[in-house]
Order: C-alpha cells, then structure tokens, then sequence
C-alpha cells in the first residue's frame, strides 16, 4: 500500500495519469506544429532518449531495492524459524520444571508471531500481536535469569541463553527489516520520470501530426505495472507478494507434534527400495575390502 491505496487501485491511477498525459503532450505538440523545424525535432528527439533512458535506470534501480529487501525479509523469517526450533530441543535438555514451561512459552511466542504475520495492515492487530511477542520474551528471559539465580546454570541451560539470545536478535532484525522501504523520494522521482518521458513522446508526435497513441499507451501501461510491483514487493503486508508464513505454520506443527511426545512415522520402504539398499551395502563393503588388501600388499612390497 502506497499513498495509502491498495495496489491495484493505485495502478489504475497511475495508468489514467499517464494517459491524460499522453494526450495532453499531444495536443500541445500539434499547437506548435507550425513553429517546429528539424533542430527542434532533433533536439527533441536528444532528449527524449536521454529521458528513456534515464527511466529504464531508475526503473531498474528500484526495482533491485525492491527486491533485494524483499529477500532479505523472507530470510529472516527462515532464520526466525531456525533459531525458535534450536531453542525448543535445547529446553528439552532442561530438568522437567523448566522444561514445561520454557516449550510452552516458545510454543505461544510461535502462534503470537503467527497473528503478527497475517495481521496485514491493521494497525491494532499488529500492536497486539507484538506486545504479545515481547511479553513471551520477557517471560522467556526472567524463567533463565531465575534458573541462573538459582545455581542451575548448567551446560543446557547456557545453550537455552545463547539461543533465546539468538531469538531475540532475529525478532529485533526482522522488526527493523519490516520498516525498511525503498526512499519515497527515490519513488516519487520514478513516477515525475516517467511522465516526463511520456510527455516528450506524445510531444514529439504532436509535432508530427501523428496520433501513435495505441503503442505508446501500451508502453505507458508496461511502466505503470512495473511501477505497481516495485511498490508490491516493497510492501510485504499488502498485494499480491507478500511474505510467506509456511515455515512459521510447519514450525508450530513440528512444535505441536513434539510437545504431544507423537513421532512422524517413518515412509515404509518398498521391496524393490530395499533389494537396492542392500546391494549398495554390499558394494560399499566390497569396496572397503578391495582398498584394505591393496593397501596391504603395498604394505608389504613396501
């Protein structure tokens, strides 16, 4: 959401703005038709490429920011998802008191990070979802920090610390990578770019008395999505390209299934899978033969 309109609202706009510009270029350039000569054209035409391709830069630059963010968020929720299951079988080592607790703070901080995900953009829903957050990670800490008072400061419960260390540093990235945008000005000047590029082509076919509106409309629209997307995937709660939260839901299953002690059965193997499995033992062993009997009659001539 840019300018506080959905995405697809905002590419209409954006195509009726270049149009009105389309047309408005037009006509100016045929009412200085009869003033025009072949340095005017020619220079024209010096600054149209010029603008052309300064617009294919600043497309192609924003584009980049948008997506090398994009990336950077969908990393950091797979480097969320690792560091809570590392801390979850770590708690497992802990004496049976603190073991209970801890997984099932870890398993509450998941679903809390689950609503903050599919908050989108509500504001309430997403300031509830992170007091909830922070809340379970102070839980979380004050449970070690009482632990470490109390003399348990074992091998496990430093792996517990480092791993709730590493949880809060990831939620801590993750909420500055979700406030991190493409510069509104470095937008604003893509979009006054764009039009003035649309405006000196339409301006040019003023000049010719030449309507070519179908194909530079065309062109006008290519802009418009490209434009339109730059902004989708630069805001990761709204449109159609968003974030995924699977890891975060086969995490909270994974969590759920250790937590109810169920075990993921195990695929059985067919006969055939299990024929080849054993001749590839037996090569393996065969093979270990072959290399110890070499090695021993080098051994010998040796």
């Amino acid at each position: 959401m840019y300018w506080g309109l959905d995405e697809i609202i905002l590419f209409f706009i954006v195509v009726a703005i270049f149009c009105v510009v389309l047309e408005l270029a037009f006509r100016l350039g045929r009412h200085h038709r009869t003033h025009s000569n072949d340095s005017t054209r020619s220079h024209l035409t010096v600054l149209q490429t010029a603008l052309l391709g300064l617009l294919a830069l600043l497309l192609g630059f924003n584009f980049a920011m948008a997506t090398s963010r994009f990336e950077a968020r969908k990393t950091l929720i797979q480097d969320e998802v690792t560091v809570i299951g590392s801390t979850y079988l770590r708690a497992k080592l802990l004496p049976s008191d603190l073991r209970g607790k801890m997984s099932a703070m870890l398993r509450d901080y998941v679903s809390a990070r689950i609503e903050f995900m599919r908050a989108g953009t509500d504001e309430k829903l997403l300031k509830a979802a992170s007091e909830s957050s922070r809340t379970i990670e102070d839980q979380l800490w004050n449970l070690a920090a009482a632990a470490e008072a109390q003399g348990e400061a074992t091998a496990a419960m430093n792996l517990v610390i480092q791993s709730l260390t590493d949880v809060y540093n990831v939620n801590e990235k993750r909420r500055a990578e979700q406030d991190d945008h493409v510069p509104a000005t470095v937008i604003n000047l893509l979009f006054v770019v764009a039009i003035g590029a649309l405006g000196f082509i339409a301006y040019s076919y003023g000049l010719g008395h030449r309507r070519r509106h179908g194909s530079t409309a065309i062109f006008a629209i290519l802009i418009a999505m490209v434009f339109t997307i730059t902004l989708d995937l630069d805001q990761p709660r709204s449109g159609f390209i968003r974030v995924g939260e699977e890891s975060m839901l086969r995490l909270q299953e994974d969590l759920n299934r250790m937590s109810s002690g169920n075990e993921r059965p195990r695929p059985r193997k067919s006969r055939q899978e299990r024929i080849a499995g054993n001749a590839d033992n037996a090569r393996s062993q065969i093979c270990q033969v072959r290399s110890q009997t070499i090695a021993c009659q080098s051994l010998s001539a040796g």
